[in-house]
């Protein structure tokens, strides 16, 4: 009889350690899971968050660039692109008449006015 508890107790032993095993391996996976999850979870979150960033930066230049405030984006950029050209073209004139005015306040100024 000794011989037969003995025998049981290696099979319990054996069983719960086979459990043991198991139940580590599927807490493994399911915390390798969890980890997944979480990562997809903050992929999911930072592109949501990188898609509203660019739908408020678009509402931006809708507002500032004259007349696109209800123009599809491709029309946006192409609109924004001729507007960025025509402030540079400005700000050129502006400069150029700036020069001028200063050279004739400076004649003015050699010549006693």
């Amino acid at each position: 009889m000794g011989n037969a508890v003995h025998e049981s107790l290696s099979s319990i032993n054996f069983l719960q350690r086979a459990v043991e095993s198991t139940h580590g391996r599927s807490r493994k996976q399911s915390m390798k899971s969890d980890m997944v999850n979480d990562v997809k979870t903050a992929s999911r979150e930072e592109e949501d968050g990188e898609k509203e960033e660019v739908e408020r930066k678009i509402e931006a230049l809708q507002r500032i660039v004259p007349g696109c405030e209800s123009r599809g984006v491709d029309e946006l950029f192409e609109e924004t692109a001729g507007y960025i050209m025509a402030l540079q073209g400005q700000l050129k004139a502006m400069k150029e008449l700036a020069s001028f005015v200063e050279g004739l306040e400076k004649e003015k100024r050699k010549f006693g006015g």
